[in-house]
C-alpha cells in the first residue's frame, strides 16, 4: 500500500490528521502547477489553498480507484480557470515565480527549467500547452493527463505527438531563447530515450 493509499484510507475512516498529511504530500506539486496558470504568485498560492479546501470538502464524492492525483489536478485546473476569469492580471513573471531559498522544496529545484519550459510552450495552442505542461512539467502519465483534461487517451496521445513535433522545430530557430532551446532539446531527448528504453509506446510514454 502506497502512502497515498494509506492516507486516503485514513480519511475515509475519519482520521482528521490524514488530511493534513495528504496536503503536505501534494502541496509542492500543486503549487508548482498553479504557478503555471495563475496570473501572479499570490493568486497561485490562493489557488492552492482553494484546491485543497475543495478536495477535502468534496472528498465524499471521490471513489478511490488509484485516481486521486488526477482528481486533485482537475480541481486545481478549474480553480485556476475561475481565478483567471475573476482577476485580469498580467501573466506571472519569471522573477515572481522564483522561490525564496528558505522556502525551497524538492519540487522547486528545477524552477528555472520550469520557466524555460513555460516560455517554450507559449507558442503552442492552449490544449497542447496543458498536455505538455502536465507531462513534462508535472510528470503525470498520459492516462492521468486524460483524467485531468477529461479527454480520451488517444486524443491526449495525438495532441502530445503534435506538440512535440512542433516543439522540435524550435530547435532550428536562432531567435528562440537559449533556455527554451535547451528545454526543447531536453524534452526531445527524454522522449527518444523513453521510446528506445521501452521499445514501443505505452500509456506512460510520450509519442514520437
Amino acid at each position: 500500500m502506497t502512502r497515498e493509499d494509506e492516507l486516503l484510507k485514513r480519511m475515509e475512516q475519519g482520521d482528521p490528521s490524514a488530511a493534513d498529511e495528504l496536503i503536505q504530500l501534494f502541496y509542492a506539486d500543486i503549487l508548482r502547477y498553479c504557478l503555471w496558470h495563475a496570473p501572479n504568485r499570490s493568486l497561485a498560492e490562493d489557488a492552492v489553498q482553494e484546491t485543497f479546501l475543495k478536495a477535502i470538502r468534496y472528498f465524499d464524492r471521490y471513489t478511490h480507484k488509484g485516481k486521486f492525483k488526477p482528481f486533485l489536478y482537475r480541481i486545481a485546473a478549474n480553480t485556476c480557470i475561475d481565478m483567471k476569469r475573476k482577476y485580469r492580471y498580467p501573466e506571472l513573471s519569471l522573477e515572481e515565480a522564483k522561490v525564496d531559498p528558505p522556502y525551497l522544496e524538492p519540487a522547486f529545484e528545477a524552477i528555472q527549467s520550469d520557466m524555460a519550459l513555460r516560455q517554450l510552450v507559449d507558442s503552442l495552442p492552449l490544449p497542447q500547452q496543458e498536455i505538455v505542461l502536465l507531462r513534462f512539467g508535472q510528470d503525470l502519465t498520459l492516462r492521468e493527463i486524460a483524467e485531468v483534461v477529461n479527454l480520451p487517451l488517444r486524443t491526449v496521445q495525438t495532441r502530445l505527438r503534435a506538440a512535440l513535433k512542433r516543439l522540435r522545430t524550435e530547435l532550428s530557430f536562432p531567435q528562440t531563447k537559449p533556455d527554451s532551446r535547451k528545454e526543447a532539446s531536453n524534452i526531445s531527448h527524454r522522449n527518444n530515450k523513453e521510446k528506445h528504453k521501452e521499445g514501443g509506446c505505452h500509456e506512460n510514454e510520450p509519442l514520437k
